[in-house]
């Protein structure tokens, strides 16, 4: 759910967003964290998954990295008949590409343009595109980014470098347990021509989440 501006009415919090701070208060379970490990124990406890498959399957998921959401950027950016089914249906448009993302939440895909710039939040806890994104990294997760995003988006975006015209609406995304966003970046400039590998090669985890903007000259680590 996005709106201009914000969208939630959260107090804000003087912290810096950037400091690895933990997902929840020390000792404090979020309701998310107890469904999952309600959910984990009845699937063993009826015998319809191993320890060892949901170990696996953790695995997998932790083996994810920004590149295979890099690749899905660059075919967007290259054939606009799986853009527009990207911003359509996400995850018939990552099947498209051999990416089978399952039982998983669903996916939603948001374009930035010269008029509107989003960014992807989880103010409850810290739901993220895994499967696309890999690992979130610490500051996405702090207490100090989900909650100054939703009411001061352009002064959070400001400090990771990103200015935002005031003619440009900002809109924030709330991820949750069901739904993860994506955000598909502007092509830059100067890239004309370049090939899909090239294009993912500048794709970066921060512009898929919103947090920076597509440049030709730097490289995804």
């Amino acid at each position: 759910m996005h709106n201009p501006k914000h969208d939630h009415d959260h107090h804000d919090h003087d912290h810096d967003p950037h400091a690895p701070q933990k997902d929840h208060d020390a000792g404090t379970a979020s309701a998310y964290e107890v469904l999952e490990e309600a959910v984990r124990a009845l699937l063993l406890e009826k015998g319809v998954l191993s320890a060892q498959e949901i170990a696996a399957s953790v695995d997998l998921i932790d083996s994810r990295s920004p590149a295979l959401g890099a690749k899905v950027v660059a075919k967007a950016w290259t054939d606009p008949a799986f853009k527009k089914l990207l911003l359509k249906d996400t995850r018939a448009a990552l099947k498209q590409m051999g990416i089978d993302i399952g039982a998983a939440p669903e996916f939603a895909t948001v374009e930035n343009t010269p008029e509107v710039h989003n960014v992807i939040v989880c103010t409850l806890c810290s739901c993220y595109p895994k499967m696309l994104l890999g690992i979130p990294p610490a500051w996405y997760k702090s207490i100090a980014y989900r909650s100054r995003t939703v009411v001061d988006p352009r002064g959070v975006l400001q400090e990771f470098g990103v200015g935002i015209s005031d003619d440009v609406e900002v809109r924030v995304h709330d991820s949750t347990a069901d739904l993860r966003y994506i955000v598909l970046p502007m092509r830059p400039k100067g890239t004309k021509g370049w090939s899909e590998d090239k294009l993912a090669s500048i794709v970066t985890r921060d512009c898929m989440i919103g947090t920076a903007v597509a440049q030709a000259g730097v490289v995804r680590n």
